[in-house]
């Protein structure tokens, strides 16, 4: 399936004793790519895992730490998380909040506290669910000796792209990417017209539609997009963009880089 809605997809909490986060998930071969939403005040704690994530905000504000760093972001701010890196996005008390989570598939999306030492393979969502049901205070072995959680020395990590979702598109088409370790983060607007095409797309991608809308085909299914919609572009499926500058669109796009899909096919399960 290539075109989605968040909504469309069943709500799930991903690691209930780590965090409150409610989750819509999209999954490909190479990328987890979820919107996640957190009630006022809530949020994680501080958690690590060994795969990088990428969060966009899309709604409210975070109260948002990273290694040492801590900032409150809104819409419009992109935030990368390295891999092992302490980290925690809480909703403000000024309200609710909502965001664009993608993570690189090499590992799960249960989260290990800070003073826990990562298993060999990651618990499985329903596994962690189950392990809640059940009473369970940790999901992981606590071993503050053992843990890998990086904390110190990280560079800066929160990338301000606009000031509000809404502001106003600008004159000249902006492509903006910004290369993680693992994940790679763009971000597009396109008053002037513009076409794009691909026989065999190179690598798994996601689009996110925040604004405006156009035409786009996926392995010979087309569709006009517009605002929340997610379109899925799995590695050598064929596809086209275009817009003709009348309904400018405004869109985050994600893809897995070389390294991570290098990682990825190594994976033993991925070699059977």
């Amino acid at each position: 399936m290539s075109f989605h809605r968040f909504e469309d997809h069943a709500t799930r909490a991903f690691s209930p004793l780590i965090s409150t986060a409610q989750n819509h998930l999209i999954e490909s071969k190479y990328l987890y790519f979820n919107l996640n939403r957190k009630g006022l005040g809530t949020g994680s704690e501080p958690h690590y895992h060994p795969n990088e994530l990428v969060i966009f905000v899309v709604e409210g504000k975070i109260n948002a730490l990273i290694g040492k760093e801590r900032k409150v972001i809104k819409p419009g701010t992109l935030g990368i998380v390295p891999p092992n890196a302490r980290h925690s996005f809480k909703a403000t008390e000024d309200g609710d909040c909502a965001y664009l989570y993608i993570k690189e598939n090499s590992w799960g999306l249960v989260g290990i506290r800070e003073d826990e030492a990562p298993p060999e393979e990651s618990l499985s969502v329903d596994v962690a669910r189950k392990m809640t049901d059940e009473g369970a205070e940790r999901f992981y072995k606590q071993d503050k000796e053992k843990s890998q959680v990086r904390i110190e020395g990280l560079r800066p990590s929160f990338y301000p792209i606009l000031e509000k979702l809404d502001d106003p598109i600008g004159y000249a088409n902006r492509m903006l990417w910004h290369h993680g370790e693992r994940v790679e983060f763009g971000f597009f607007e396109l008053p002037e017209p513009y076409e794009e095409a691909s026989k065999a797309s190179d690598r798994d991608q996601f689009l996110y539609m925040l604004q405006g809308g156009m035409e786009v085909s996926v392995d010979g299914k087309s569709l006009r997009v517009g605002p929340g919609d997610v379109i899925e572009i799995n590695v050598g499926q064929a596809y086209s963009l275009r817009s003709d500058g009348t309904d400018a669109p405004r869109f985050a796009r994600v893809r897995p880089t070389p390294a991570a899909v290098a990682m990825i096919d190594a994976m033993p399960e991925n070699k059977k």
